[in-house]
Order: C-alpha cells, then sequence, then structure tokens
C-alpha cells in the first residue's frame, strides 16, 4: 500500500492520458466491425458442395399434395380427418462400394459420395462396417457405402424428379413393381444407374453405380401407400 501511495505521489498532478486520435478511433472501429462479421460467417452453416443451398419458395409436389391428393385419399378411404390421410416422412438413398472396400479403392468411395451429394442436393455421409467379418474380407471401420436422408421441400422435389425425369429415362423402363411395401408404410426401389438422372454427365463418368431408395410414409397398409405413391406421380405397372 506504502508503494503505491509514493507512485501517486510521483506522479504529476493534473497529468491525463492522451486521448485517442480520429484515426486511431476509425482503426478501432472498422477492426470490431471485422470481428464480428467473422463470427457471423463462422456460425452461418456450411454450404452443401455445389453452392450455397437456396430454400425454394414453392415445391410443385407438395402443393400437389395438399391441394388434389389429400382430397381425393379422403373421399376413396373415407378418412375423416385431414391429419389421418397417410403423408410422406422422409426418402433415405443409400449405395454401397461393394468390392472396392476389400481391394482398396477409395476413388470408389469418392465417386459414390460427390454422385450422392449432386443428386440429393445435400452432403451424403460415409457408413463404416460395425463389425469383421472374414468371409467377405471385411474389418471392423471399413468404409463400405453412403448414405443420405431427405425431409421437407428437399425430399419432395427428389421425388418430382424421380418419378417425372429419371425413371422414364431408366433402359427398358416398363413401371415400377406395387409389391415392394413392407406392410408398415414403406416403399423400396433400386435404380441400376446413377445417370438417369440429368445432374449427373455421362460422359465425365468413369464409374457407373446403383442406388436404393427407401420411401417412407404414415401410412398403415400396402394399399395405401400404393394409392398416395401413385397419386403422387410414381409410375407403377399394372399387375
Amino acid at each position: 500500500m506504502a508503494e503505491k501511495e509514493q507512485d501517486k505521489e510521483k506522479k504529476p498532478k493534473g497529468e491525463h492520458a492522451a486521448q485517442p486520435t480520429a484515426a486511431q478511433l476509425d482503426a478501432q472501429r472498422a477492426a470490431k466491425e471485422a470481428k464480428k462479421a467473422a463470427a457471423d460467417a463462422k456460425a452461418k452453416p456450411k454450404a452443401a458442395e455445389g453452392g450455397e443451398q437456396v430454400k425454394p419458395t414453392k415445391v410443385r409436389l407438395k402443393d400437389r399434395y395438399n391441394a388434389e391428393v389429400v382430397p381425393a385419399l379422403m373421399q376413396k378411404f373415407g378418412f375423416k380427418n385431414k391429419h389421418a390421410v397417410p403423408r410422406l416422412v422422409k426418402v433415405c438413398l443409400n449405395i454401397g462400394f461393394g468390392k472396392a472396400t476389400t481391394e482398396n479403392n477409395p476413388k470408389v468411395g469418392e465417386a459414390c459420395v460427390a454422385g450422392m451429394t449432386l443428386i440429393a442436393g445435400q452432403k451424403a455421409v460415409v457408413t463404416v462396417a460395425r463389425k469383421s467379418v472374414s468371409n467377405f474380407k471385411l474389418r471392423e471401420g471399413m468404409q463400405v457405402g453412403c448414405r443420405t436422408t431427405l425431409r421437407g421441400a428437399k425430399m419432395f422435389e427428389f421425388l418430382d424428379r424421380l418419378f417425372n425425369v429419371a425413371l422414364p429415362r431408366v433402359r427398358d423402363f416398363r413401371g415400377l413393381t406395387p409389391r415392394a411395401c413392407d406392410g408398415r408404410g414403406n416403399y423400396s426401389l433400386g435404380l441400376p444407374e446413377q445417370t438417369v438422372f440429368p445432374e449427373i454427365e455421362a460422359d465425365k463418368t468413369d464409374l457407373i453405380h446403383g442406388m436404393d431408395i427407401t420411401i417412407c410414409t404414415t401410412a398403415e397398409k400396402d394399399e395405401h401407400t400404393r394409392e398416395l405413391l401413385k397419386a403422387l406421380g410414381c409410375p407403377f405397372r399394372e399387375r
């Protein structure tokens, strides 16, 4: 305490700290704005590959579901409440790497992930083996495939492209089988080639691979699932 009092006595009375100049104030203000901009950019979610994600203002298939599909299903099956009408929940996409997993060929996995990212519009997640299987030369932790799940507007937009653009481009396509329902409101199908989607350029694609697609709904019966997808434009073949 005595030392502090002595320091105070040594300082001349009336001496004040130097006031910052206008240039220094401008520099401090610019530094604060740059720091705030950097924090906002860090907090902003990263855009998926292929550019910045823009939220669609109008989804054609969703509008069709609300305006046409719901009243039609209520009339056909006798639903008294529109909330009881089956609706879409999500669409799951899956690709397996196949022999590339054990042959140590990372280019196959990279090509599959890039292709699914372009098709789905969001980043695909690589799946790994949960346990080792000696008969298949598989070890725990090996990359075996990739997958992604679509919901909301992206789900409706993907199904619109699938039903109206991709499936008609399949070679010798005669319609989807109506028997692929699992009794719990889910419908699964497989595509032999990913080049049926317009986002994939066949001339620049070195690897041709298929894709598994599962459409999940809230339907409790297979008949409800088929009618829902048929009303949305799914091209089923006649039995």
